[in-house]
């Protein structure tokens, strides 16, 4: 499903469209819809410089993180893709290094057991021995995410910010875990921020914020924004 664009708070360069996608949480068949959803419009839609960029919170909840993970690889050929951490990717790679309780009651209270059962990670497995379930190449790829990033008059974040903290001195904490006070700012980030981990029934676009996470483990859907010049549209899945 793909809504009609509206204006946008921010803009992008001409040339350039960025599909940002929210909070997929082991929803890897929606995943593959929406990367079908961004292809199609590609083709019916050529641009010259295509970004594909996930906001984070792959695992967890739903039934096929590992499948997520795979599919980070993938995506329309040719587009640059980007791809941020999530505080439950935080959590989980906590978890899987270091083995202590206190870090693996936090990942299992926010149901990583579903991301361990993804994987087929024995149930009789202790935490210290899970890692050795996990293929080499997912754990690089959750490694490698990136906290943020910046395209022009917007910045990608899977959580948000910290108001009144410039840009470049944001912790790694509120941009990963943050709510409040950020999301009822009315202040210039700076840049238009993008961000997932509140999950609300359709998009909200204010002035200063996109947030995207749209519940899709939840009974919601998959959230795509499609930005391009100065000007906003919706994929689903």
């Amino acid at each position: 499903m793909h809504s009609t664009s509206t204006s946008a708070p921010g803009r992008l360069e001409a040339g350039r469209r960025v599909y940002a996608v929210g909070d997929v949480h082991g929803c890897a068949e929606r995943l593959a819809a929406l990367h079908r959803a961004i292809a199609d419009d590609l083709a019916a839609r050529p641009v010259a410089a295509p970004v594909l960029l996930h906001l984070g919170d792959y695992v967890d909840r739903g039934p096929d993180s590992a499948g997520v993970v795979a599919l980070l690889a993938g995506g329309p050929p040719g587009v640059e893709r980007i791809d941020l951490m999530g505080n439950h990717e935080q959590m989980m790679l906590r978890a899987l290094e270091r083995g202590e309780s206190r870090a693996v009651e936090h990942w299992l209270i926010n149901r990583g057991e579903a991301t361990l059962a993804s994987w087929d990670v024995p149930q009789e497995a202790r935490p210290r021995e899970w890692i050795r379930y996990i293929p080499p190449d997912a754990l690089a790829r959750l490694r490698g995410l990136r906290l943020a990033h910046r395209i022009d008059g917007y910045l990608f974040v899977h959580a948000g910010v910290r108001p009144g903290v410039p840009l470049a001195a944001q912790s790694e904490q509120d941009m990963l875990w943050i709510r409040e006070p950020f999301l009822s700012s009315g202040e210039d980030f700076g840049a238009v921020v993008v961000h997932g981990h509140t999950p609300e029934a359709a998009p909200v676009v204010r002035h200063n914020r996109i947030g995207i996470d749209t519940g899709a483990v939840m009974g919601g859907r998959l959230t795509c924004a499609v930005l391009e010049a100065d000007r906003i549209g919706f994929l689903s899945a």
